[in-house]
C-alpha cells in the first residue's frame, strides 16, 4: 500500500502533509536504516576482533583485563543501542507503508506533524510520551 502524504493525521492547527514532506521524512529514515545497517555491521566485526583479543590477551594482569572488558562492555551497548534505533527506523517505515504514521500508538490521535519532522521514528504523540516518561 502506498501512503498519499494527504491521508497522513494532522494535529488541529498544523497543515496537511504534503508529498515533499513525506518524501522527506522517508528519505531521512531510509538513510539513517542504511547507516544503523553499515554500523552494525563494522560494530560485529569489531566484537569479533574484542573476543578474539580477549583470548590471545588473557595473562594480561588484572587492570588490562578490567579496562578491556569495560571496552567490550561499551562496544556491546552501543551495538544494542544501533540495533534499537535500526528497530525504530524500520518500524517507521512500515508504518508509512502501512498508512499508520503519525497516529499514536498509545491514545490513536495525530502524534503532530512538527515532532514527527523533528524526530521521524516517534510512535507517541507528546502527552503519551510524557505520561511514559513519568513512570
Amino acid at each position: 500500500m502506498t501512503t498519499v502524504a494527504a491521508d497522513l493525521p494532522a494535529r488541529p492547527g498544523e497543515d496537511p502533509w504534503t508529498e515533499a514532506e513525506l518524501k522527506q521524512v522517508r528519505a531521512e529514515l531510509e538513510a539513517e536504516v542504511v547507516r544503523l545497517r553499515a554500523d552494525l555491521a563494522r560494530a560485529a566485526s569489531e566484537a569479533a576482533e574484542l573476543l578474539t583479543d580477549s583470548v590471545r590477551d588473557a595473562g594480561d594482569d588484572s587492570a588490562d583485563a578490567g579496562t578491556k572488558a569495560f571496552e567490550r562492555e561499551q562496544e556491546l551497548a552501543l551495538t544494542q543501542n544501533a540495533r534499537d534505533l535500526l528497530d525504530q527506523g524500520e518500524r517507521a517505515l512500515a508504518r508509512i507503508d502501512a498508512g499508520t504514521y503519525g497516529v499514536c500508538e498509545s491514545c490513536g490521535k495525530p502524534i503532530g506533524k512538527a515532532r514527527l519532522m523533528a524526530f521521524p521514528w516517534a510512535t507517541l504523540c507528546v502527552a503519551c510520551k510524557q505520561r511514559e516518561e513519568r513512570r
